[in-house]
């Protein structure tokens, strides 16, 4: 009676709130109307608990999936109308359209037992099978039963072509634990089925990739892109190029490095860091090109205090700019010793003396004393005198130990004489023994060399030949127009960028 049917296989419809469950049956009590499941799968998992009772009021549909003791055309064929024997919840069985098994559709309530046909009395019905029915798979749990009867520790991959095609037998390592095997589970219902037509051959990738001929390509592409004027995005023994983030890389007309042309060939030349040529311009060209300016309103006072603020700017750097000059470093001001002498070149020096007192740094100004000077000389030593510098005419006032920057305005391009004096050579005499840097502001061009040896020479508009002795060359903007400069005679573009102190570089 209900124990013929101990050890098939059913699946158990218990609607939304349960859902389904499949496993074979190991206990069907018709007292308490119950039926037991041994290894349950609840909707595709397999549970956690190794048997699981249902009652008849909990279940909506029941489907036989196999019978035990049965061939595998009766599992898969069409089976005569059976009933199972739950009083209360009796199941008429039906054909099942996709021949796996028994669908068993609840019938009304009956109010008597029914009785469960012995496996004997099926065995002994008409059954028909028909061809596609006969090669039907494996039913649902019974691949589930398969797996679970494997080695715990590995696990056949169904869905990679490569494993299966290579080692069709290979097992792979499987990790432990539960929600391993829970995953494993979803991956064999996902990926169970076995492929059925393996390939015999391996993919030969090398004798795929030979067919390809990359030099013969690549050379297609750039015999067309020549040809289409198009630019190439590069070869396999071509290295990109790296641009700056401020560097256009977009196709233009031809650089010009040449786009300040004098009207004499210039015995010397500089560069700037982006590569244009500078030439040298004579001094009498110089001064034609200041005078020049001056009749266009570019004054001697305009251009002092242009030269005194470039000046002061570069100072200011040499001295350590940003890292010296801060609120931290109060008890460690630099200390600057300013040279000058009674011309213009003096008056320069004095201007940018006054903006680095403006600057917190200690000035020490030396300038001797003389009847009458300049007026330039004498309005920039009353704005001097307004600042905390110190002036001092005799050389016995500068400091003995060594300054942080001289900064040379002795010389003259006109008076050449004062070589001669006393306080010149007692100052040349100073500046070399002091060892500190130098810089030289507008230093003069003669036969003879300067006394004081420069680290820096800031020359001002366009450079003069100066000698070795000038040091390293600095060009400062102090804002000729373009115009001006072609009237001058010289065809000018500006190479300061977006400076006012460019260094120059000997060609």
């Amino acid at each position: 009676m209900a124990a013929d049917w101990l050890g098939s296989i059913v699946s158990i419809n218990c609607g939304d709130s349960l859902g389904v469950y499949q496993g074979r049956v190991s206990a069907v009590d018709q007292v308490s109307q119950t039926i037991s499941l041994t290894r349950p799968f609840h909707n595709g998992v397999k549970c956690l608990v190794p048997e699981v009772t249902f009652r008849a009021g909990d279940i909506t549909e029941l489907k036989i999936l196999e019978i035990p003791g049965l061939g595998d055309s009766q599992q898969c064929g069409d089976l005569q109308q059976i009933e199972l024997g739950i009083p209360g919840g009796g199941y008429p069985v039906d054909s099942d359209q996709n021949g796996t098994g028994k669908m068993l559709r609840k019938a009304p309530p009956s109010s008597a037992p029914q009785n469960i046909p012995r496996r004997t009395d099926l065995k002994n019905q008409e059954v028909v099978i028909s061809p596609q029915q006969q090669q039907c798979s494996k039913s649902y749990v019974d691949r589930h039963v398969e797996s679970l009867s494997q080695a715990k520790g590995f696990r056949r991959r169904h869905n990679s072509w490569s494993s299966s095609s290579r080692h069709p037998n290979q097992a792979t390592p499987k990790k432990s634990g539960l929600k391993n095997g829970q995953m494993k589970n979803k991956d064999d219902e996902c990926f169970g089925d076995d492929i059925e037509e393996i390939p015999d051959t391996d993919f030969d990738f090398e004798g795929n990739l030979a067919l390809f001929d990359k030099a013969a390509v690549f050379e297609e592409i750039d015999t067309h892109e020549r040809r289409s004027g198009t630019r190439s995005r590069g070869t396999p023994n071509e290295r990109p190029a790296r641009y700056r983030h401020d560097e256009n890389i977009l196709e233009a007309e031809p650089i010009v490095y040449r786009r300040i042309v004098v009207p004499q060939n210039s015995s010397k030349e500089f560069c700037t860091d982006s590569g244009l040529v500078v030439p040298c311009v004579s001094y009498e060209l110089h001064k034609k090109l200041l005078s020049v300016a001056e009749k266009h309103g570019l004054t001697l006072e305009r251009r002092l205090e242009m030269t005194g603020v470039c000046a002061s700017q570069m100072a200011l750097t040499l001295l350590g700019g940003p890292n010296r000059l801060n609120p931290k470093n109060v008890h460690q001001r630099p200390t600057v010793a300013l040279l000058c002498g009674p011309h213009v070149k003096g008056a320069q020096g004095i201007s940018c003396g006054r903006h680095l007192a403006n600057h917190d740094v200690h000035v020490i100004l030396f300038l001797p004393n003389f009847v009458k000077m300049l007026e330039s000389i004498t309005n920039e030593l009353t704005l001097f005198s307004k600042t905390q510098g110190q002036q001092v005419s005799s050389l016995k006032d500068l400091p003995t130990s060594p300054v942080d920057l001289v900064i040379n305005c002795l010389d003259c391009h006109e008076n050449a004489f004062l070589r001669d004096q006393p306080w010149y050579k007692a100052a040349v005499d100073w500046a070399n023994g002091n060892r500190a840097p130098v810089l030289s502001i507008d230093p003069p061009v003669s036969e003879v060399e300067q006394g004081i040896d420069a680290k820096w020479s800031l020359a001002l508009g366009l450079p003069l030949p100066l000698g070795e002795r000038a040091g390293r060359v600095y060009l400062c903007d102090v804002g000729i127009p373009q115009r001006v400069f072609q009237e001058a005679g010289i065809d000018y573009h500006s190479p300061f960028g977006c400076k006012f102190v460019i260094p120059l570089h000997s060609t």
